[in-house]
């Protein structure tokens, strides 16, 4: 299995859900399952269904976290030293050349990117244009709505 480039804080976020996974959930749903058995005819009972379900979801992300855990390839942005190269882990601070405004992202791994807090998956259109780009660099980014131009204002290792 490749590795998977993950951010520290998003490793630690990872080990936080599979800690709740196997120590509050996992025994939640088994207690749910045998109060649900004790109800009786199983094959018409709504709760013990629901119950396996949630189960076999639990089960199942348990084993997604270990097996990204397991392949993942942790880097702490603050220990980087790029020589001001956008990098995985690395917040860039970029300017749209055609209306002036100014934008922060860090480029971080597919489970830890959200838009809303400026994370911006790797693998992501704005993300492949920066790699590799130094401060005061242009990045040409294809958007939906066609191509933008970024001027890279600074790139940080936060």
């Amino acid at each position: 299995m490749a590795t998977l480039p993950i951010t520290k804080r998003g490793a630690e976020s990872l080990k936080a859900e599979l800690h709740k996974l196997k120590t509050v959930d996992r025994p939640w749903v088994i207690n749910a399952i045998s109060e649900a058995r004790a109800q009786g005819d199983l094959s018409e009972n709504a709760e013990y269904e629901s119950a396996k379900d949630r189960q076999g979801f639990i089960e199942g992300r348990i084993q997604e976290v270990e097996g990204k855990l397991s392949a993942a390839q942790i880097i702490d942005p603050a220990e980087l030293n790029a020589d001001g190269r956008v990098v995985f882990g690395a917040t860039v601070e970029l300017e749209d050349d055609d209306s002036g405004d100014r934008v922060t992202y860090q480029i971080v791994g597919e489970d830890e990117a959200d838009l809303k807090v400026g994370r911006v998956n790797i693998g992501s259109p704005i993300a492949r244009a920066l790699i590799g780009k130094e401060e005061g660099d242009t990045a040409e980014v294809q958007a939906p709505g066609g191509i933008k131009s970024y001027a890279i204002v600074s790139v940080q290792y936060i």
